[in-house]
């Protein structure tokens, strides 16, 4: 390979384009390391090895996709000609990205081109860890890189796009844990223009029904103790009660709608986040570049906004039917249809300030704590290019998790609005509007008052990414989406 000599004009020409012995040279030797058993042909465990003892970092499917794509003759393994051709094709790519990130065309990236880059694409590093970004690569301690450094650390990560590495992040919003606050996913060119976007939602759609139906009885449970949480002293006699009031179906009660009205909710949300998107990035002068976390913290709060207003009086009717006693409705537009008569449009629309107010609480902790262990993982693992599977899952669930301890009392006071009947006759023994509430279970409470079912609502969140996130794989790949 070249050396970290400066050259003049375009340097890095010289070095994607080298003369066809060197070039030759250069992949037949990379490809008889990666041929560990020597037999000319480099499968996914030849690749996989051969990454390790180059110290070369890996994606996690990374090997498995290089194959498939570099694959022409469909044998599951690749030539040497097969292996040259996808590499030189790859480099060409690299090279582009590469000549973005070089704004000064010397060759060389250095810190401030790096961060003015990540910056471009709405993602603000400090100058330490800028220097670590560059470490990775840097192989001579000059705090700044050439192609070959560039290209050596990255040709084997299935894309040449930086947008990608970001987004392999911003796809764990995907996974479904039954709270509808959380900010929506964001889509690169590619997927918009490939129509893997819709993929995306429509194996997240399915992976949140299989996902709340799954964890339905510990959804009940915290519901009925959100409002009745003062009669029950535990989750045990709680669940007892359940199975001997209406047996074992009774645990599932209110999870129809609540399936129900993923498909409509995630569509609003959706379209309303890329329309706030687009006002955000006109507004700040600039359309060609990704938000920033508060962006997408404003974004998301709008469209989080919109999609609770239009389906909100669906919020009600799961309420007061996870909530119902046996025999007290034959369904949901029953339900529905009782509501209407003895309470009147109004209570379709119980609780919904609280309601709206806690999305910004929720949406702001949660994409500030993520983007938060997102960096420091980062930081302790300067050699790894993409997070593996459990670290996006298990800061997914944590950063939702604190959000929801921050959300939590106005989601309590939006259920027992919810489960109030407003009607003539009904004489209420506790406040019915927000404050009044507040005051009222703060003084005959106290502060674990607010906190009641949250135990349940933790307990919830382990099973509920595991099963959203197995599901969530085995529809994309069904679907024939990857990831990157």
């Amino acid at each position: 390979m070249q050396g970290k000599g400066h050259e003049n004009d375009h340097p890095y020409y010289h070095h994607a384009y080298e003369a066809p012995s060197e070039e030759e040279e250069r992949l037949g030797s990379l490809f008889h390391q990666l041929d560990i058993n020597g037999d000319g042909r480099i499968d996914v465990r030849d690749l996989s090895e051969g990454l390790k003892r180059l110290s070369l970092p890996q994606v996690p499917g990374a090997a498995e996709l290089l194959i498939q794509r570099a694959d022409v003759n469909k044998s599951n393994d690749l030539t040497l000609a097969e292996f040259v051709n996808y590499v030189q094709e790859h480099e060409k790519r690299l090279l582009l990205v590469f000549h973005t990130l070089d704004a000064n065309s010397d060759g060389r990236v250095d810190e401030k081109e790096l961060r003015s880059s990540f910056h471009r694409l709405g993602i603000d590093i400090d100058h330490d860890e800028a220097k670590r970004l560059l470490k990775r690569m840097d192989k001579d301690g000059t705090l700044d890189i050439s192609f070959d450094e560039w290209r050596d650390y990255l040709l084997f990560h299935p894309s040449a796009n930086l947008h990608d590495i970001i987004q392999y992040w911003r796809h764990a919003t995907n996974l479904d844990i039954g709270e509808d606050l959380s900010v929506p996913d964001d889509f690169s060119l590619e997927e918009w223009l490939s129509g893997k976007w819709w993929r995306h939602l429509v194996a997240g759609g399915v992976a949140g029904m299989v996902s709340r139906t799954c964890t339905a009885p510990l959804d009940r449970l915290k519901v009925y103790l959100q409002v009745h949480g003062s009669k029950h002293s535990s989750l045990v006699s709680c669940f007892k009660y359940f199975l001997k009031e209406g047996g074992v179906r009774s645990l599932w009660r209110g999870n129809g709608i609540n399936v129900l009205k993923i498909a409509p909710e995630s569509a609003i949300k959706f379209a309303a986040y890329e329309q706030a998107k687009r006002m955000v990035l006109q507004f700040g002068g600039s359309k060609e570049r990704e938000l920033t976390i508060f962006e997408r913290f404003v974004a998301g709060s709008f469209a989080g906004g919109i999609s609770q207003s239009t389906i909100y009086p669906l919020e009600v009717l799961k309420t007061r039917l996870t909530l119902r006693k046996t025999g007290q409705y034959k369904n949901a537009v029953d339900a529905a249809k009782k509501i209407y008569k003895n309470e009147g449009l109004r209570s379709f629309y119980r609780g919904y300030i609280p309601n709206l107010l806690g999305i910004i609480p929720y949406a702001g902790i949660d994409l500030a704590i993520y983007e938060t262990l997102k960096k420091t993982y980062i930081e302790h693992h300067a050699g790894d290019v993409n997070p593996s599977v459990f670290v996006i899952t298990a800061c997914g669930a944590m950063s939702s998790s604190c959000g929801q301890i921050a959300s939590y009392p106005l989601a309590l006071v939006r259920t027992r609005l919810q489960a109030q009947v407003i009607a003539p006759g009904v004489v209420h023994t506790v406040p019915v509007t927000m404050v009044g509430l507040f005051k009222h279970i703060f003084a005959t409470e106290g502060i674990i008052g607010l906190y009641r079912g949250i135990t349940p609502n933790f307990m919830k969140v382990a099973p509920a990414v595991s099963i959203s996130y197995v599901v969530y794989e085995k529809c994309r790949q069904a679907l024939g989406v990857s990831m990157t």
